[in-house]
């Protein structure tokens, strides 16, 4: 499997920023780590080499960027205003500067998938329902999908930019958008178990929302004994992985 390390600049984030590819072909895949985690997790926890058939097959080529979650979400010392707007820019990151890199570096075509366990899954969401014009494809294990459970008691448009339980409802049936949510594979895991509690009422309450919207996405609740860990998500997202159409 081919593997490579990258460190480049970020206009947006004023700062370089690491990334690792693995593949050189396929479809590419964004994969997200937890909270607070860095690009190395998927590879270091396992993930990767549960994604190597896909990899080594040529449908996938895998790209897991860095995370700055500790300036963002899990900043509580510094102001509400100002961790949003870092998680703000991450996302001009992702979307405006690191998709279009990562279409230089193989022979990949259509649109990006994203994936990613807790934090990662939250971003999955976030990219996913503002730029389905990118990214197609979701594989979110155990995430929640409102800013508010990071940062709680207050509300700005940053917020409810960052928030599809939010956003979503307020979207017309006709918005443009709808039609490519509507084409797309969407697939949102949780467990049961320990831990899980706080992602199992943010995955129902955006199950609710797609239903509403008439969004089709497989909404799949595992277990109480499923618990909020790698030795879950590695079980996941090979299942997973196996049942989208790449």
């Amino acid at each position: 499997m081919d593997v490579r390390y990258f460190k480049e600049w970020s206009r947006e984030l004023d700062r370089d920023m690491e990334f690792k590819v693995y593949g050189n072909r396929g479809k590419v895949c964004f994969a997200f780590p937890p909270q607070d985690g860095r690009f190395w997790d998927f590879e270091n926890f396992g993930m990767v080499e549960c994604m190597r058939p896909w990899i080594e097959e040529g449908k996938i080529m895998l790209v897991c960027p860095d995370s700055i979650d500790t300036e963002s979400w899990s900043a509580k010392y510094d102001s509400p205003r100002h961790r949003i707007e870092m998680q703000e820019r991450y996302f001009r990151y992702i979307t405006l500067e690191l998709t279009p890199r990562v279409y230089e570096l193989g022979d990949v075509h259509g649109k990006a998938m994203l994936t990613g366990c807790s934090m990662g899954a939250v971003h999955d969401g976030i990219f996913f329902f503002r730029r389905p014009d990118l990214y197609d494809t979701v594989v979110a294990l155990s995430g929640t999908y409102n800013a508010n459970d990071f940062i709680q008691g207050y509300m700005d448009d940053l917020i409810y930019d960052n928030s599809p339980v939010y956003f979503l409802p307020n979207m017309p049936f006709d918005h443009p958008y709808m039609e490519l949510y509507r084409q797309s594979q969407l697939i949102f895991c949780v467990g049961q178990g320990a831990w899980e509690d706080e992602l199992l009422a943010g995955t129902r309450a955006l199950d609710a929302v797609c239903r509403q919207k008439a969004i089709p996405a497989w909404f799949d609740y595992w277990g109480f004994d499923v618990n909020h860990d790698w030795c879950w998500w590695q079980k996941q997202l090979p299942y997973f992985m196996g049942k989208l159409d790449l």
